[in-house]
């Protein structure tokens, strides 16, 4: 093992926007970091495709088109797994921890998906897989869910954790754009991808909020399981009824531990309009979090891009590097609690959650229509707390906006399933759910 004074050897696999951003922050801290760790983090080989991409970086490392090279190499004692993707980046990263090397890695799909094998993997080798970056770029809440709220039960937490769908759903509210024009915008912009699917529809943000929900509550990563919708049936109509009502429409990750199980949900919510996460804006991140004995927490800042993400990237390497030399039963486990502890809570269906919610009903302007529909509801114990609908005489359609008291969704789905029925009834129903937020 090395001297205490001898630099830690990095390994980089992707020089991208994130890859270069970690060794900026590396190279602009160095002597900030050294006085942290009381070692100097040096990267000593990096894998790149194009070479050409890392002119004017001054980076002085071995350079690789083959990332395997980098996992091979003797001298590299962690690798930073950057280059996103899972194929070759399991195989990459499994060989990395079989032979001994630390990981840290901002891949939040691949640990979403294969998180246990990878895990348990390290755990075998006694060594750490360090993931801060993949979650909520420089926000670092797996430290905090981690180790600052070690002491309490944590009960619930809620983030809007996709840059992408806030910005869209920012400027549909501000600018009263559809949600076509706004994702043309964030994809000007550079926050949407070319094909923005895994950001409109869910996805990212299932894969985040999987990884949270493990280590807030100690069960095992279980991706296929959360349920997760996205913003695309959005209408900008839909921004405007959920103000009218007074409240803002986000696209939330939301993990609830309930005595019979776990719920783990992606999807558009309405927020109150005055509480905090609904005034988070634009590309920004924000998850809270309720435990028993710190109440309600709240965590903000950047969620992506180049230097936020390297933040955390280089916080999960000052981490390795402090504790590498320390027996690995006394490291902080990967997913908080010891892995001989974790819980067999199930994850719950979507039929089994209860939550206030709204309702978009499309329907021909017709006498009666809202009494049938509210009849319908109630044979189902469902109740109405409040109506948007607007007078159009001469429309051959209207929407009918519902907010509804607090419901069980799997009598809810019934309820709309007969309400479609109606021939009055032009298009499906949008439904979306509320949640309060509140503490306690």
């Amino acid at each position: 093992m090395a001297s205490a004074m001898e630099p830690v050897r990095i390994g980089i696999l992707g020089m991208g926007t994130v890859g270069q951003g970690t060794v900026r922050v590396l190279e602009r801290n160095a002597e900030e970091i050294m006085r942290r760790v009381g070692r100097e983090l040096r990267v000593v080989h990096a894998a790149v495709r194009n070479p050409a991409r890392l002119e004017g970086l001054g980076l002085d490392a071995r350079i690789s088109s083959d990332p395997w090279a980098v996992v091979r190499d003797p001298e590299v004692e962690v690798v930073v797994e950057v280059m996103g993707g899972q194929d070759p980046t399991l195989s990459l990263l499994m060989a990395a921890i079989a032979a001994g090397k630390h990981v840290v890695t901002a891949n939040k799909a691949l640990l979403a998906e294969h998180g246990n094998e990878i895990f348990a993997a390290a755990q075998a080798q006694g060594v750490m897989v360090a993931f801060e970056a993949a979650v909520a770029g420089a926000i670092p809440i797996i430290k905090a869910i981690r180790e600052g709220l070690a002491g309490n039960r944590i009960q619930w937490l809620a983030g809007i954790i996709n840059g992408t769908s806030n910005y869209i759903l920012s400027q549909m509210f501000h600018a009263g754009w559809d949600f076509e024009q706004a994702l043309a915008e964030a994809q000007r912009l550079g926050y949407a991808e070319a094909d923005p699917g895994l950001d409109v529809d869910g996805g990212d943000a299932a894969h985040k909020i999987t990884l949270m929900a493990s280590i807030a509550f100690g069960i095992p990563v279980d991706f296929a399981h959360c349920h997760v919708e996205g913003i695309r049936a959005l209408e900008q109509t839909d921004v405007v009824y959920a103000a009218e009502l007074g409240y803002r429409i986000k696209l939330l990750g939301i993990a609830r531990r309930r005595a019979d199980g776990v719920e783990l949900r992606v999807h558009p919510t309405l927020i109150p309009e005055s509480h905090l996460l609904a005034n988070v804006e634009g590309p920004f991140n924000a998850i809270l979090v309720e435990s028993d004995a710190a109440g309600q927490s709240l965590y903000y800042g950047r969620g992506a891009g180049g230097d936020p993400t390297a933040s955390a990237v280089v916080a999960d390497l000052v981490d390795v590097a402090r504790t590498m030399t320390a027996d690995p039963s006394n490291r902080v486990p990967h997913l908080a609690f010891q892995p001989d502890a974790m819980s067999a809570l199930p994850l719950l269906p979507m039929a089994e959650v209860e939550s206030a919610y709204y309702l978009r009903i499309h329907a021909r302007n017709r006498p009666g229509v809202l009494a049938r529909v509210a009849t319908m509801l109630a044979e189902y114990e469902i109740s109405i707390e409040a109506l948007v609908q607007k007078e159009t005489p001469e429309a051959d359609s209207v929407p009918i906006v519902l907010l509804l008291h607090r419901c069980r969704e799997g009598d809810l789905e019934q309820a709309i399933a007969r309400i479609e029925a109606l021939p009055v009834v032009v298009q499906p129903v949008l439904r979306l759910r509320v949640e309060s937020l509140a503490e306690g």
